[in-house]
């Protein structure tokens, strides 16, 4: 199946000012001292009717933020609270970004244009509100790859290079600066519900609750519209935790204002993707507990998502969304059979689970590569027997017996390929070096373009049932 976009018509939308005043301050974006485009998702602008843009145009509107016609006419800064490594905090909000136009896409699902590196809002405390290009680079190569591997992902909308040098305590500096922005379907997060029940604004969670439910799920509110969210939530997070685990990623920042109430994963910081099925690996470097390791994602999801139950327990009583929050772990392991079959291209069988659980089991044992291993298992058999003669490779054949291939599973040339497409870290920072030393662009478009071949080979991503 296609994994494109469908293009579409420019539908722009203002969907957000149903939330205001209360939920985002009105910004300015900052005036750079240069423009210089360096990456424009076409791909990306096709499905919401934005790619016939010219250069020019472009750079207007995502360098500059003129304002895009029928849409918002000033940028938006939204507020909100959040955990942060299990620590409640009340004074972040968006504090090098905002929100800057909102729009539909071919089947009239509500999107939203946010921006990274834009420059200081009233939530930007002590940062200098910019985004350094390095870190814009890591997002278009972290979305690619994830969208590729099926993950519900925000997709890199536009990169542009800003001529400031940006001083930073991890990157080699003077740096360069960029603006990004990106495309997301919302951006409200569990921490818009936290700060709403942290002011004790009911009146808040109720127009919050409604939003969710009506622009971005496009359901009429039940009985219970809290729990009616929260299971929505629920059934999302949990299929997104999965995702990450089959990715073989590690997002490295799982906090509650991380965590978008549509269950789409989105703001790449200190992300990896982990060569081995290795629990204990971590993304961020100051991670010094594990909180957000590899294993321990779907746990901090959850926990995350729970938040938004105690946010919105002013609204309903506690036993609604208890029963909804409690349905997570075996959505999450009825996931990961379902994306686990997906990406090696089998059918579902009378037990997914004992075949996930094997073959993750084989990877560790063998300290076989992920990427590898999707790569040469492909359907369901190896394409190289011999690589794989230790007995634990005899249980997951037994395993998979009853889990025929998907029609065409190796049809595309990709699987043919001597070696998997990857993203670990030492190609990141090959991609990134060309561009700092010789301003080479030319690996990370190569790579950009290996990545969408190898997410046509893949397919669609499973659909939640």
């Amino acid at each position: 199946m296609d994994n494109k976009p469908q293009a579409a018509n420019y539908h722009p939308a203002t969907e957000i000012t149903a939330l205001m005043p209360d939920i985002a301050d009105p910004v300015h974006a900052a005036d750079f001292p240069q423009t210089l485009l360096r990456f424009r998702n076409d791909r990306a602008a096709a499905s919401v009717g934005l790619d016939h843009l010219s250069d020019e145009e472009w750079i207007a509107h995502f360098g500059r933020f003129a304002p895009l016609p029928g849409t918002l006419p000033q940028p938006l800064a939204l507020r909100y609270h959040g955990h942060q490594f299990r620590h409640y905090n009340p004074d972040i909000g968006d504090g090098r970004g905002f929100l800057f136009a909102q729009m539909r896409d071919a089947d009239g699902r509500l999107l939203d244009l946010g921006t990274k590196g834009s420059g200081q809002t009233p939530y930007s405390r002590f940062g200098d509100g910019r985004l350094t290009l390095k870190g814009g680079v890591r997002e278009i190569l972290a979305t690619e790859m994830l969208e590729a591997l099926g993950v519900n992902t925000s997709k890199t909308f536009s990169i542009i290079e800003t001529g400031e040098a940006l001083e930073r305590n991890d990157e080699p500096s003077p740096t360069r600066g960029a603006a990004m922005v990106r495309l997301s379907h919302s951006h409200i997060r569990i921490g818009s519900f936290q700060r709403a029940a942290y002011i004790e604004d009911n009146r808040l969670l109720e127009r919050l609750t409604d939003y969710a439910l009506t622009r971005l799920y496009g359901e009429q509110p039940g009985d219970n519209p809290p729990a009616q969210l929260l299971g929505r939530v629920v059934d999302r997070t949990a299929d997104l935790a999965a995702s990450y685990m089959v990715a073989g990623f590690v997002h490295g920042v799982l906090n509650s204002d991380n965590i978008n109430v549509t269950g789409e994963s989105f703001d790449y910081g200190p992300w990896r993707f982990t060569p081995l099925w290795d629990a204990g690996f971590t993304a961020a470097y100051f991670d010094h507990a594990g909180l957000y390791a590899f294993a321990r994602q779907a746990e901090a999801i959850h926990w995350d998502v729970a938040q938004l139950a105690v946010s919105l327990r002013p609204l309903s009583e506690a036993p609604p969304l208890i029963e909804q929050l409690e349905r997570f772990p075996a959505l999450y392991a009825q996931a990961m059979q379902r994306r686990f079959c997906w990406r090696l291209g089998v059918l579902p069988g009378a037990d997914s689970a004992a075949m996930t659980e094997t073959a993750v089991r084989a990877m560790m044992t063998t300290a076989t590569p992920i990427d590898i291993f999707f790569h040469d298992w492909r359907g369901g058999t190896p394409r190289n027997p011999a690589r794989y003669s230790e007995p634990i490779w005899a249980e997951l054949r037994d395993t998979l017996a009853d889990h025929p291939p998907v029609p065409g599973a190796r049809d595309h040339a990709y699987w043919s390929d001597a070696a998997p497409c990857s993203m670990h870290i030492d190609e990141v920072e090959a991609i990134w070096s060309a561009i700092d030393q010789s301003d080479d662009w030319s690996p990370l478009h190569a790579k950009v373009a290996a990545i969408r071949r190898m997410g046509e080979a893949h397919g669609s991503a499973p659909a939640l049932p």
